[in-house]
């Protein structure tokens, strides 16, 4: 199977034959911000290039960009499956925060319509954890950094995202995080 990014554009395809109008305008949008995403990375790597091997771009209009900019650098730029996971759980977020947000106003159409984009969203990303199953890598986090009180928590968090990114909710996470560290001073 290709990448998650191809998937997502081939999902695209199939939303838009089948006239599937929310699955297509969340994908779409996706897509965009999957996009932009690169073209930010892209923009990185070529200042980091330039400022490393002193670039001069060529400053006549018969020269584009694209032809001076290293051949690699597009490649390079492209999303990995779990910067675009990245994007993905973001995007998600802003939909759980937009449904919350929502109900508060009693805006249920806008409510349903977010829950729909949401759950087109969580296909695409791995299996959440389960509140469980974080308590055992806060577990382990802690007894690797040997924390013992709430000022530890940096440390713990540091040690504990990179192994539940994408699979839970930064939130959730601090919330375990400060559950245990505060029954570990009782």
């Amino acid at each position: 199977m290709g990448s998650l990014k191809e998937k997502i554009k081939e999902d695209l395809k199939k939303a838009l034959k089948e006239n599937k109008e929310i699955e297509v305008s969340t994908l779409r949008l996706l897509n965009a911000v999957i996009l932009n995403k690169e073209k930010e990375k892209r923009y990185k790597l070529s200042k980091g290039k330039s400022e490393l091997e002193d670039y001069n771009p060529p400053t006549t209009s018969s020269h584009s960009l694209r032809e001076w900019a290293p051949k690699d650098l597009e490649k390079e730029s492209q999303l990995t499956d779990e910067e675009v996971i990245e994007v993905i759980s973001f995007e998600a977020k802003k939909r759980k925060e937009s449904i919350v947000e929502f109900e508060k106003g009693k805006r249920m159409d806008l409510v349903e319509k977010e829950k729909k984009e949401l759950e087109i969203l969580e296909k695409y990303l791995p299996e959440q954890l389960s509140e469980e199953e974080i308590k055992k890598f806060v577990q382990e986090a802690i007894e690797k950094t040997g924390a013992k009180e709430m000022k530890d928590m940096g440390k713990v968090m540091a040690e504990l995202m990179p192994k539940v990114k994408g699979r839970a909710d930064g939130s959730l996470v601090s919330k375990v995080v400060k559950d245990v560290l505060s029954k570990k001073n009782d």
